[in-house]
């Protein structure tokens, strides 16, 4: 019997789920075994879980699960260098040279366990099969916004908590631009779901968007456009070959460029195709001020599908559920991708 086992997220702020309780339900009516931790932050309550089959476990008990448990999260698990030793589906952030990446694929070698990384599960093309893109680039786009905003006004963005829906995000970022000139924002990475969130937040309050995508970058650089836009938003996932937008450079360059809306925020990857900053920012401080005059802050939340929780989740939750419910052949399909790519990488560690 194929066991799923749902722990709570252990990040502050994190409310997020990848599963519903229908697609418990799902699993159960094929077979599976749902072990669900109960959890102080979840946004949804855990009744609805139980209800539609799943057992209920203390909140981080997942490392006394049985072996054969596959153990589902999203963000990140508790810095302690212990070992994993069991299967794992989360969102690593392993594979592109960051330092804590590196130490998490050394816990899994030494405990003998597996990494089924969320962002690396695809179809037969190389397209993901679920991602957050859409409400991450929704709620980066809003918080950039209200950077530019509080920026305008001589300040600079306050802390930000989540929104009871999209609806308030959007009445927030227009109350905040109410008596100034909207900026020119662009989007790189329009026609990808990050992008197109992104497009979609600035339509709602009023902010005049460039859309580029691949055609618009296919010649590498440099491009001059970046500096001529009060807001960039960068929506492209960094990978071997991605040009570099913002160099190190601009801060200095004339520009009428304000604010950087990292959206994709992966400053710790070699990739990184924003090279202004070096660390990600948070909801308590959600802007890096990396120039004073002209000033430039830079938005690099790594978690912002988590300020709409209930509308990221539902959305993940039905993307996921089909491959969810394939878990019982793990060495096939999207599995057996993400387990080569893991394979792939933990064969490059060193001794």
């Amino acid at each position: 019997m194929t066991h799923l086992w749902i722990r709570a997220e252990t990040r502050p702020q994190e409310e997020r789920v990848g599963i519903l309780p229908d697609g418990v339900a799902a699993l159960r009516a094929k077979g599976f075994r749902v072990t669900m931790e109960d959890s102080p932050q979840r946004a949804l309550p855990l009744e609805p879980f139980l209800k539609a089959g799943a057992t209920r476990a203390d909140y981080a008990t997942w490392p006394d699960a049985p072996d054969d448990a596959i153990i589902f999260g999203l963000k990140e698990l508790p810095e302690d260098g212990n070992a994993l030793r069991h299967r794992h589906i989360m969102f690593g952030h392993a594979y592109k040279g960051q330092p804590a990446g590196q130490a998490l694929l050394q816990r899994f070698r030494k405990g003998g366990g597996t990494l089924y990384d969320l962002e690396y599960l695809t179809d037969p093309q190389g397209r993901r099969v679920a991602a957050f893109g859409y409400w991450a680039g929704f709620a980066g786009a809003a918080v950039s916004l209200l950077a530019f905003a509080a920026q305008a006004r001589g300040g600079v963005c306050a802390p930000v908590a989540r929104f009871a829906d999209k609806h308030a995000m959007v009445h927030a970022v227009a109350q905040a631009l109410h008596g100034l000139e909207v900026p020119s924002v662009l989007v790189i990475g329009a026609l990808g779901r990050v992008g197109r969130g992104a497009v979609d937040l600035c339509a709602a309050v009023g902010a005049p968007v460039t859309a580029w995508d691949k055609a618009e970058t296919a010649t590498g650089g440099p491009f001059p456009e970046v500096l001529a836009h009060e807001v960039f938003l960068n929506c492209i996932l960094a990978v071997p070959g991605t040009p570099v937008f913002v160099p190190q450079s601009a801060v200095a360059a004339p520009r009428a460029l304000r604010v950087i809306g990292d959206i994709a925020c992966d400053p710790s990857s070699d990739f990184s195709p924003v090279k202004v900053y070096d660390r990600a920012t948070d909801w308590t401080r959600p802007v890096l001020r990396v120039h004073g005059a002209p000033v430039l802050d830079v938005m690099a939340i790594d978690n912002l599908p988590s300020l709409l929780p209930i509308e990221a989740s539902e959305d993940f939750a039905a993307q996921l559920l089909p491959h969810l419910e394939t878990l019982d052949g793990i060495d096939t399909g999207v599995w057996a991708r993400a387990r080569a790519e893991f394979d792939r990488h933990v064969q490059r560690l060193g001794a």
